[in-house]
């Protein structure tokens, strides 16, 4: 039986074995995903020893994404140029990873808002985490011409300006209004809105009609953001869908095949989250 698993501290929270389990069911595999708890500085031992504990890969989550990449012996380019991974595997007893938060984001959005380069605007993103260089990059490799920085602390919004090129232009949050409404995309990479709590203030007046919001938070699935840009007619897309697709690469790595995120999933995730 191949065995895989999701870490993170905490861990509780974590919706992966719902849907890694459905897979499971789906396709008959004789396989397990489980969720553990692992504290920061046993991160290192546990990723060597995956092996010995029958793991044949696992997912990572905040705050072990960092210290996954740096321990792999073999990374993805999407893990390099992120500098963080989200997803490792063994192949014999070397470690493999990558981070497939750029494909799960940028599959859903073109899932949902096929034509979300409906006019030749910016992309602006709220955050400078790792998750938001994984959408940078993701924006970026589809050809977008100019993507827009937003973060509360300017020095880590310039971080990816310098490493990403002149395509990444960093702009003070207090402007963040202003400087989108010309957008065709704008996106939430922070935890703002996370369970309710928080706005981020975004006066959706003036934006270009054809600019498609979106919110990375999935907790609640309809967040203040997504609320607000829906009450000022704008397309908006939900947190959800990238969770769902991100772990479609590492589903195929550990067990042979590449699911399929289908609705009946999505409905069952939603009604646990809602729960």
């Amino acid at each position: 039986m191949k065995r895989a698993c999701v870490i993170g501290w905490p861990i509780e929270h974590s919706r992966s074995p719902l849907i890694h389990g459905y897979w499971l069911a789906q396709h008959g595999i004789d396989g397990s995903y489980t969720k553990v708890a692992v504290a920061p500085d046993d991160v290192a031992q546990f990723l060597r020893t995956l092996p010995e504990q029958g793991f044949v890969g696992c997912n990572v989550t905040v705050p072990h994404k960092e210290i996954a990449f740096s321990i792999a012996e073999e990374a993805e380019e999407a893990a390099r140029v992120v500098g963080a991974a989200n997803t490792l595997w063994l192949e014999g007893d070397r470690l493999f990873a990558t981070n497939t938060d750029t494909y799960g984001y940028m599959t859903y959005l073109s899932h949902v808002v096929p034509d979300w380069l409906a006019h030749d605007g910016p992309v602006c993103i709220l955050g400078a985490g790792g998750a938001a260089r994984a959408i940078v990059y993701g924006f970026l490799e589809t050809g977008v011409e100019e993507v827009r920085v937003f973060n509360r602390t300017r020095e880590r919004a310039e971080a990816i300006a310098d490493q990403f090129g002149p395509r990444v232009k960093v702009f003070d949050w207090d402007n963040r209004s202003d400087a989108s409404r010309d957008a065709c995309v704008l996106v939430n990479t922070t935890a703002v809105g996370l369970k309710g709590n928080g706005s981020l203030g975004i006066d959706f007046a003036g934006f270009n009609p054809d600019c498609v919001v979106s919110d990375i938070v999935y907790v609640p699935l309809e967040t203040q953001l997504i609320a607000d840009a829906k009450s000022a007619g704008l397309r908006t897309v939900d947190g959800l869908g990238m969770l769902l697709h991100q772990a479609v690469p590492g589903f195929e790595r550990w067990f042979g095949v590449r699911p399929q995120v289908t609705p009946e999933l999505r409905q069952r995730i939603i009604a646990d989250i809602e729960g």
